[in-house]
């Protein structure tokens, strides 16, 4: 995410940390590069141009030029504006004291609208809210088909239209259906078009006006870049949206449309799509995007994850064994279980401040199915004792898990370093999610 700014921008900051003395020329020459940097990052010119005539008033006063770390105050400038810039605090959906809340959700055709309503929905249901998802798309073929098939994954009522095609009587029905069940949230998927247009808007604007939504949700595709702030202001001109959600964030190297949407609109950015599951799903925290972008990682986010994957209860029968020396093979496969429902690899990699930008460092999410297929291929008492295990149950393994005896190898000798790490790390009183994961390599040399 993001990864061709935050090179670049590093590479700046590296070069104005470096100076004992800052001149207005030095400015000028950094705010160059800046502005190079988020033109070719795909950010809408006419806010590089304010962000960078910004950013000058500020760089060439007193308290910047004049102090005595000129070069990391300049850079605090920057980093403090683009914070700004990206909207300054994450703005969370608002509850509605009388229910449902009611979330009308719009865009383009591809943007992943429909799969934005499922992750929304189990967002909700997870904090103990009962949602109704209604399907106001009757053009897309299967649009509706999807919105059940993921109601039924996620556990969440879905409207049955029958054999209703006016997305405005689906809308009246659907809001009267919630008020009788007493459902909470109500989330609307409408339909989106290849190109903006006016019979599109005129639909928009009768569902909004019939159902009187608490939120306006624009869902925009981050690999459009500007052209998504753009679109998402023609929505806003349109309809009037609340808020933005981008999808797609997790392919999308540049960011245009992430620095561009809050200034172009006026609108925060609500939440990120970081893949295609469910849960992918992140609040959008400005202060730590901007970390993340300078390689300082997310330590916040990292800790959220943690939290919402990691069972205080488990994690203190883990901690338990760990002290007793009893940490098995199962127990190493059952927390990686767990480390895989917090995200890809490299996703976490970029929340630990400097990790995302370790030269050379590989990252593979299949060393996670392989050295699960290598535990799963032992036998309970060869979890429970690895040291039992020789050059013919290694084989065994090996077939069984389709892999190499060398794997199976590598993979118990790292087990046995892990388990005197963990011994060691217990004795002094805590331990963490680095000493957990080894900090070594993997099954054919893949971080992990």
């Amino acid at each position: 995410m993001l990864d061709n700014l935050s090179d670049r921008l590093e590479a700046i900051y590296k070069k104005l940390k470096g100076r004992g003395v800052l001149k207005e020329a030095d400015v000028d020459e950094a705010l160059r590069e800046i502005r190079v940097a988020l033109i070719e990052a795909d950010v809408s010119l006419p806010v590089v141009k304010d962000f960078i005539a910004d950013v000058r008033v500020k760089a060439v006063g007193q308290e910047v030029l004049k102090s005595l770390t000129p070069g990391h105050q300049m850079v605090k400038v920057v980093n403090d504006d683009l914070t700004h810039l990206l909207g300054d605090e994450f703005v969370d959906i608002e509850i509605a004291a009388k229910p449902p809340t009611i979330i009308l959700m719009a865009g383009l055709q591809g943007s992943g609208k429909t799969t934005t309503v499922g992750k929304l929905a189990k967002r909700f249901k997870e904090k103990g809210k009962n949602c109704l998802l209604v399907p106001a798309d009757v053009y897309r073929p299967a649009a509706i088909e999807q919105l059940h098939v993921l109601g039924r994954d996620i556990g969440v009522e879905v409207f049955d239209a029958g054999e209703e095609k006016d997305p405005v009587t689906i809308c009246k029905k659907a809001l009267d259906e919630a008020v009788n069940k007493m459902s909470q949230v109500v989330l609307i998927d409408t339909a989106g078009r290849q190109q903006v247009d006016d019979a599109l808007m005129e639909e928009l604007r009768q569902i909004k006006e019939t159902v009187q939504p608490h939120e306006v949700l624009f869902v925009a595709d981050a690999m459009m870049g500007q052209q998504s702030a753009d679109i998402a202001k023609t929505f806003n001109d349109a309809i009037g949206i609340d808020g933005v959600i981008l999808t797609k964030m997790d392919g999308d190297a540049r960011g245009g449309a992430a620095f561009s949407i809050k200034r172009i609109t006026g609108k925060p950015i609500r939440f990120i799509g970081m893949g295609e599951k469910l849960d992918a799903l992140e609040p959008f925290h400005p202060d730590r995007i901007v970390s993340r972008i300078l390689g300082m990682g997310d330590v916040m986010s990292l800790v959220e994850k943690a939290e919402q994957n990691f069972e205080q209860e488990e994690q203190e029968k883990l901690q338990k064994k760990i002290k007793a020396n009893a940490f098995t093979l199962e127990d190493f496969r059952d927390q990686l279980k767990q480390v895989q429902k917090m995200g890809s690899m490299e996703q976490l990699l970029g929340m630990i401040p400097g990790a995302g930008k370790m030269k050379g460092l590989k990252v593979d999410d299949g060393a996670f199915v392989q050295v699960e297929a290598i535990i799963n291929s032992m036998t309970p008492a060869e979890r429970e004792r690895h040291n039992m295990i020789n050059a013919s149950r290694k084989r065994r393994i090996a077939q069984g898990s389709g892999t190499r005896v060398n794997d199976v190898n590598k993979l118990l000798k790292q087990f046995a370093q892990m388990q005197k790490m963990m011994k060691k790390i217990s004795r002094g009183g805590g331990l963490n999610f680095g000493s957990l994961m080894g900090g070594r390599g993997m099954p054919g040399g893949k971080f992990f």
